[in-house]
């Protein structure tokens, strides 16, 4: 029996609670609300632009959804694979499910299986994987193959051919960064509808291969030179991934979260100190993406451990309007004060907790430092419900939808769990 068969086999034998269902819808609503506000984005308006004017079959409107929701960099993130599942995951249960007028409790089993498929392989890639290639854009069609297989009902075979021609189309590439082109919503889109389109396939004959993932010309062998296929089916009584994906507070690359975390303490502690300098200890990963002095773009400043955590330090707070012109100017100063390195205990903690110490050297020769080895949003420190709710209505705000049509939204969407159809989302409908 192949991985991708094993694979297949256990995420449909692992039991589901009610618990399980209504932690999925959460991780739904934040999904969708991502959406709703990634229309307001650059990326989002283009996107948007383009999907007025395009055919939106199932698998184009997961594209669209898909790079909408991963647009502000607000969507959620699965530590140990770096995958954020659900940008890939959620597009297909609302894509399909929209189509098929699937019931809410079947469109959360498939939620919860597509997270489990994406983020089980994200943890088998090994690290040396997320130097060239990223995580969401390689390992998310497997996931979004695994929650089309559910609701597609396709039998164990037609699953592995989806999985199998939905993993021969990863690809996405960390070259992005260079410019800050916006590649990576396309990830996010392409790895949504690639997992639809596959399933879609499957259910008709179309045939994949079966050893994707550990054949001698398969995933692993080509993109995965430290790849750790035992990780694939590790741990089979953990908790579902998606119970242990974090959720995002902030509007910038995970990486810098951490540092984030502890620079609003430290703020707190400094106050208003002048500071003299800043020393960031983080894990090897945050510096390889996020080490950038001098962001020239608001998307470089959301992936800039320099500027994030001057824009705490300085503002004791970190929003949307952190990353503008405006603030990457006023914090050039804070910025050139800060100085990054690896070191431990992050580093080995990495990828399965990323931590950060601030350390702040004030001008008259005091100290402040904070260490965060997980940080708010994490497993370990979750947003709760009423957390979650807050922050959906928050983004439903960014995107423009007023309070009784996101109150709505919000309210349709944890009623999945009961069984509850999946609601109109306003603006986005095909």
């Amino acid at each position: 029996m192949t991985l991708t068969e094993q694979l297949i086999r256990y995420v449909r034998a692992k039991p589901i609670d009610d618990a399980d269902l209504r932690a999925a819808s959460l991780y739904v609503l934040d999904a969708i609300a991502n959406a709703v506000a990634g229309r307001a984005s650059g990326p989002g308006r283009i996107l948007a632009d383009w999907a007025a004017q395009a055919s939106r079959d199932a698998g184009r409107e997961a594209f669209f959804l898909g790079g909408i929701i991963h647009s502000l960099e607000t969507d959620d993130l699965h530590r140990a694979s770096v995958v954020h599942p659900g940008c890939v995951v959620v597009p297909v249960i609302v894509a399909l499910g929209r189509r098929q007028g699937t019931k809410g409790r079947a469109l959360l089993k498939a939620t919860l299986r597509g997270f489990e498929a994406c983020c089980r392989v994200g943890m088998a890639v090994g690290p040396a994987h997320y130097r060239i290639w990223h995580n969401t854009a390689t390992c998310g069609p497997y996931g979004s193959a695994m929650a089309a297989a559910d609701l597609l009902d396709l039998d164990a075979g037609q699953a592995m051919h989806a999985l199998g021609n939905a993993g021969t189309q990863s690809a996405g590439f960390w070259q992005f960064l260079d410019t800050g082109a916006m590649s990576k919503h396309l990830h996010a889109g392409r790895a949504a509808e690639a997992g639809i389109v596959a399933a879609e396939l499957a259910a008709r004959g179309f045939t994949g291969a079966p050893a994707i993932l550990e054949g001698a010309k398969g995933f692993f062998a080509g993109a995965c030179p430290d790849a750790r296929p035992d990780a694939l089916l590790a741990a089979p009584d953990d908790p579902w991934q998606l119970r242990q994906t974090s959720i995002k507070p902030w509007p910038s690359c995970r990486h810098t979260h951490p540092l984030v975390d502890a620079a609003l303490e430290a703020h707190a502690a400094l106050r208003g100190q002048a500071i003299a300098a800043v020393a960031v200890t983080t894990y090897p990963a945050a510096v390889a993406v996020c080490d950038r002095p001098r962001p020239e773009s608001e998307y470089e400043a959301k992936f800039s451990l320099h500027h994030c955590v001057a824009a705490a330090l300085g503002d004791g707070e970190v929003g949307f309007g952190s990353f503008d012109e405006e603030a990457r100017r006023r914090l050039a100063g804070l910025r050139e004060k800060v100085t990054v390195k690896v070191g431990e205990p992050f580093a080995a903690n990495y990828p399965q907790a990323w931590g950060t110490r601030v350390e702040v050297r004030t001008t008259d020769g005091g100290q402040v430092a904070a260490e965060r080895l997980v940080c708010k949003g994490d497993p370990e420190m979750p947003l709760d419900a009423t957390q979650m709710v807050a922050k959906a209505g928050h983004l439903m705000a960014y995107g423009n939808l007023e309070d009784k049509a996101a109150r709505a939204l919000i309210d349709g969407i944890l009623a999945m769990a009961d069984d509850g159809p999946l609601p109109d989302i306003p603006g986005l409908n095909a």
